[in-house]
This record gives structure tokens, C-alpha cells and sequence, in this order.
């Protein structure tokens, strides 16, 4: 039997969504927002020649470097206020929530409810200004000792231009963080993925055009070309799957006496447990500590002077085996990490005491974790496996033919993803606005009677 759910979903259409005056507001902020963020992209930091800079990063550039000109919207190969992104940030999360998992006292604080979450978020974007503060001061005087075939990218290197890069790049990211937490509470998705979302999409038609360049070059044959639309097709499929596959754990909830003579009936419910339940957070967390210590290495100059260091750049290139297991080591670890963040066992067993539900065969409370607690190990399995498939197979590709970057997993990961969540959140304020409109009619069909 169909749901009342199901049956406004159905029905939702355009006329519906003209009707839904707060949802179109959240829409237009987040729009106005993302535009404001691409605006912000092609400011340059005070200071830099825009030409030799230029020059610098087609030599520097590949691997990690074009995955984090990707994630920032082009803005470190333009260098300008955006060029760390939002990355500070999410390391800035990744140590905090690793803190909190060892930390009691930040585990306490985590369960007081919302006055917890919010002094945890305050000691986020604490670290945020910390971690953007070293990165822009290595930023710095990296881009003082790097030297190009039309020299410094720097035109008056010293300790003025390393403050003022300091102040403008840390105000560039804590405002990205700002932005991203505004489109959360006043739009629509996840702000930070949004943000991440549109510097992706910004760059995809510029890599369309390398692409379609390469094989008018010969670079790429027109068989390439058409294995290479397949297999981005496929992958979308193939996430769409995945991203919505689900394991079903029946639930039972017996009688029971409410009130004086009122009775409820037994019902069955299903506890939905997703195959990726951390989303795409691994492989933006593996991808931001993989570039971190790359990044010192490429601006600090340490290539040719380390033989080491030589070798460590050169096997986290885009394509190297080293690269391709610290990368889904990496992922598999963020994967676990996180599921367990967002899932406890133990409080959704107690949850399910709690209220007199219990899955078949399964006696409630410690039994009911465990049993839970090891279908999710076993799925989790089977999604840091789709994540790191979904990552790593079409780096094959890219360092084969020298494919643009954009056409990456984790690129398709991100978008398909966001989409998808952004698309389900906009139907669900669909359906509450119909439900709304189904309650005041009701109410006036009352008040008439």
C-alpha cells in the first residue's frame, strides 16, 4: 500500500513548488551564496604577478596540486583569497573528531545537546584560523623562494607581503567557513559540501574542453574518447546505486496500554542502514591530509635538494601505486571513522528498549548492539570498498591518457552525491509545505462546519 508520503511525492509538481514561498527563498540564498563564492575566486592576493604565478603552477602543477585546484574552485592555480578553500576546515573537523573520540571530556561535551555541539564547533573554527594561519605563512614564503621562467611569482618579497597574505587568505577561508554554515541553517544541503559542489561543476566545462582538445590532437583516439563517456555514465550509475542501497533490519513494536482503555496495535517498522553511511567525507578527508604535507613539500622547494623528499613528491603523483594505497588506506580508515560517528549501536539499541521495539530473534539491549554493531562493520566493509573503487580506478585512466582531473571519482563522487542530497532535501521541504497546506485546509473545512 502506498504511503501519504509517497502519494505527495507523486503528486509534487511545479505548481506545488511556485506555491512553497520559503523553499524558494532558501534556493535564492543558496544561489546567491555559491555566486558570491565564485566572485570571490578571482580576487588575487595582493602581490602576486599574475603571469609568472601562472607559469610557476604548470610546473608545479599535477597530482595532489590539480586535486586541490579542484576542491577550491580554481582559485590556487589564479592564487587568490580562496586559494586554501575550505580545507583548513575540514582538517580542522577531521582533528577535532578525532579528539572527541579519545577525549571523554569532548565526548561529554558532545552528548549535553545543542549547548555541547555548539562549544565544539567554536573549538573547530578555533583550530580553523590556527591550521589556515600556518598554511598561509608556508603559502608565503613558498611562493617567495619559488622561481619561475619569468622569475618570482612575488613582486616585493618580505615580511609585509607574508603578513598581509597571512590576514587575506585566513580571511578568505574563515569567511568560506561562514558562508558554508549560513547556506546550512538558511538553505538548502550541506553548506560546505555546496561550496565544494561548485568548484567542482565551475571547472567541468573547462575540462570538457581539454578533453575534446586532447582528441582533436590525436592525444586521445575517438574509441578513448567513447570508452571514457561510458565509464563516466557507468560511474554515475553505478553511485546512484550505491548511495542508495540499504540494509533493512526488521523492527517489531508489541501492544501496548495507552491511557486508561486505549490500545495499541502491534506494528512492524524496518531501521535503515546505508551502504556508505559516511558519504563522501572520506575522500575529502583522505584527499585534504594526503595534500597537506605535499603542499609544504611543493612550495617550500624541497625537490631537488632532498633526495628523499624527491622521491616522496614523486610517488604522490596522481597514478603512482604509493599514492593509490595511502589513498584508499586512507579512505577505508575515514570510512570506518565516520560510520562510527554518525551510528552507535548502543544508543539505537538502547533508543529501540527505550520505545519496545526489538528485531526478531535478537534479545534487547547488550545483544541488540552487538547485533547491530556487525551488520554495520560487514556493510561498512562492502562501502569503503565501493568508495575506494569509485576513487582509485579512474586515476588508471587519467594518468594513462593525461585526462583532466575533473573526470576523477572523487570529482563524480562529490557531485553525483551533493546532488542527490540537495535533491532529497528539496523534496522534503516540498512535502512538508503540502502537508501544511493539507492541515490549514482541514482546519478551515472544521471552522466552516
Amino acid at each position: 500500500m502506498v504511503s501519504a508520503v509517497e502519494q505527495l511525492s507523486k503528486n509534487s509538481n511545479w505548481g506545488a513548488f511556485s506555491k512553497a514561498t520559503e523553499l524558494k527563498k532558501r534556493i535564492w540564498f543558496v544561489i546567491g551564496a555559491l555566486l558570491v563564492f565564485r566572485l570571490g575566486s578571482y580576487i588575487p592576493i595582493p602581490g602576486i604577478d599574475p603571469h609568472a604565478w601562472e607559469d610557476i603552477f604548470q610546473q608545479k602543477g599535477g597530482g595532489l596540486l590539480d586535486m586541490f585546484n579542484m576542491f577550491s574552485g580554481g582559485s590556487l592555480e589564479r592564487m587568490t583569497i580562496f586559494a586554501l578553500s575550505i580545507m583548513p576546515y575540514i582538517s580542522a573537523s577531521i582533528i577535532i573528531q578525532l579528539a572527541t573520540a579519545l577525549s571523554p571530556k569532548l565526548e561529554a561535551l558532545k552528548k549535553e545537546g545543542d549547548s555541547g555541539r555548539q562549544k565544539i564547533n567554536q573549538y573547530t573554527r578555533y583550530l580553523t584560523v590556527l591550521l589556515a594561519a600556518i598554511q598561509a605563512y608556508g603559502l608565503s614564503v613558498g611562493l617567495e623562494n619559488i622561481q619561475g621562467a619569468q622569475g618570482s611569482a612575488v613582486i616585493d618579497p618580505g615580511m609585509f607581503f607574508r603578513i598581509s597574505t597571512v590576514i587575506t587568505v585566513v580571511g578568505g577561508t574563515m569567511f568560506l567557513m561562514w558562508l558554508g554554515e549560513q547556506i546550512t541553517s538558511r538553505g538548502i544541503g550541506n553548506g560546505i559540501s555546496l561550496i565544494i559542489f561548485a568548484g567542482i561543476v565551475a571547472g567541468l566545462p573547462g575540462a570538457l574542453v581539454q578533453t575534446l582538445e586532447l582528441g582533436r590532437e590525436g592525444s586521445i583516439t575517438f574509441i578513448g574518447l567513447l570508452l571514457m563517456t561510458v565509464m563516466v555514465i557507468g560511474t554515475v550509475v553505478f553511485i546512484v546505486f550505491m548511495e542508495r542501497a540499504q540494509r533493512r533490519i526488521l523492527v517489531q513494536y508489541p501492544k501496548r496500554q495507552v491511557g486508561a482503555q486505549q490500545m495499541t496495535q502491534a506494528s512492524q517498522n524496518h531501521l535503515p542502514l546505508k551502504l556508505n553511511m559516511s558519504g563522501v567525507i572520506p575522500p575529502i578527508f583522505a584527499s585534504s591530509l594526503l595534500f597537506l604535507p605535499m603542499t609544504i613539500v611543493g612550495f617550500a622547494g624541497l625537490e631537488a635538494s632532498d633526495g628523499f623528499i624527491s622521491d616522496l613528491a614523486r610517488y604522490m603523483t596522481t597514478g603512482h601505486p604509493v599514492h593509490m594505497i595511502a589513498y584508499a588506506t586512507l579512505i577505508a580508515f575515514f570510512a570506518f571513522f565516520y560510520t562510527a560517528v554518525v551510528f552507535n549501536p548502543e544508543e539505537n539499541a538502547e533508543m529501540l528498549r527505550k520505545y519496545g521495539g526489538f528485531i526478531p530473534g535478537v534479545r534487547p539491549g547488550k545483544n541488540t548492539a552487538d547485533f547491530l554493531d556487525h551488520v554495520l562493520t560487514r556493510i561498512t566493509v562492502l562501502g569503503a570498498a565501493y568508495l575506494c573503487f569509485i576513487c582509485l580506478m579512474p586515476e588508471f585512466l587519467i594518468s594513462e591518457y593525461s585526462l583532466p582531473f575533473y573526470f576523477g571519482g572523487t570529482s563524480l563522487l562529490i557531485v553525483v552525491s551533493v546532488t542527490m542530497d540537495t535533491v532529497a532535501q528539496v523534496n522534503s521541504h516540498m512535502l512538508a509545505h503540502q502537508y501544511e497546506g493539507l492541515i490549514k485546509k482541514t482546519r478551515l473545512t472544521k471552522g466552516r462546519k
